[in-house]
């Protein structure tokens, strides 16, 4: 794929199972999102949860039961094809990976599309920020910390974030740029001291690959939406589907329409 094609078009590959990488650099213009499903029986605590927990779960759609296409985000995908990889959850369990989970989906099922990192990196590469999961062509490093998140009803979860090295005199560069994107993570949640946060080995992500830390960098840490997901299994609901860490919902949202002026 190229960042010229469409977000309709990389939804269409991806349906068809031409894409199933993660992400991070398709449609640089254009907003990600996590997602997460769930039964209607658990969308209103779920939904709590995002709203106390809004840094790492920012809202941008919920979708009545049983409705597929998300008609503000991306009029005409489906949510059960156009993900690159699924993750099916049965209690707490991962059950499968899958690229179309249409044959687990059901009329009682809801849902919600949550703003993801990988929405501001064309912005930070636009300023002269290097965002080096992009140059290295991987995932982007993800790591489970040792803050909690406020519950609501079943679902708890630490937080998660991700972790961009970013060159030294650039950082409050980085910070100015994605503070802007309140609906996809916003500003860093914590700059240069893993240890704040738990981590103990950059080079050991829980999610996503380890990417390089150069000297003269500092790394950077964003919430992440696979808090989100931390918090469906916590509740072990009968039936949940998630998508893989970094393989995102690509929708028609441009990144500047999320972003305060």
């Amino acid at each position: 794929m190229t960042g010229m094609e469409s977000p309709r078009d990389i939804r269409a590959r991806i349906a068809r199972g031409q894409w199933t990488k993660p992400t991070t650099g398709l449609a640089p213009a254009y907003a990600q999102a996590n997602l997460v499903i769930l039964d209607r029986k658990y969308a209103f605590d779920f939904l709590l949860f995002c709203v106390r927990n809004s840094k790492p779960c920012p809202i941008l759609e919920v979708l009545e039961p049983g409705v597929t296409e998300p008609h503000a985000t991306a009029p005409g995908a489906d949510v059960r094809t156009d993900v690159p990889l699924y993750r099916v959850w049965r209690k707490g369990r991962l059950e499968q990976e899958a690229t179309d989970i249409t044959g687990c989906f059901d009329a009682g099922m809801v849902s919600f599309l949550l703003g993801c990192s990988f929405t501001f990196e064309a912005s930070l590469t636009g300023a002269g920020v290097p965002v080096r999961n992009i140059e290295e062509g991987k995932n982007v490093s993800m790591y489970v910390t040792n803050r909690k998140c406020a519950s609501a009803g079943p679902f708890s979860a630490p937080l998660v974030v991700t972790m961009r090295p970013i060159p030294n005199d650039l950082v409050m560069r980085a910070v100015r740029i994605t503070s802007r994107y309140s609906l996809a993570h916003g500003a860093p949640i914590q700059v240069g001291d893993p240890g704040a946060l738990g981590i103990r080995d950059l080079d050991r992500p829980d999610f996503g690959d380890p990417v390089t830390v150069k000297d003269g960098e500092t790394p950077v840490f964003w919430a992440c939406g696979v808090t989100s997901s931390l918090a469906v299994l916590s509740a072990e609901p009968e039936l949940c589907i998630t998508h893989a860490p970094g393989h995102m919902f690509i929708t028609d949202v441009l990144n500047e329409t999320l972003a305060a002026l």
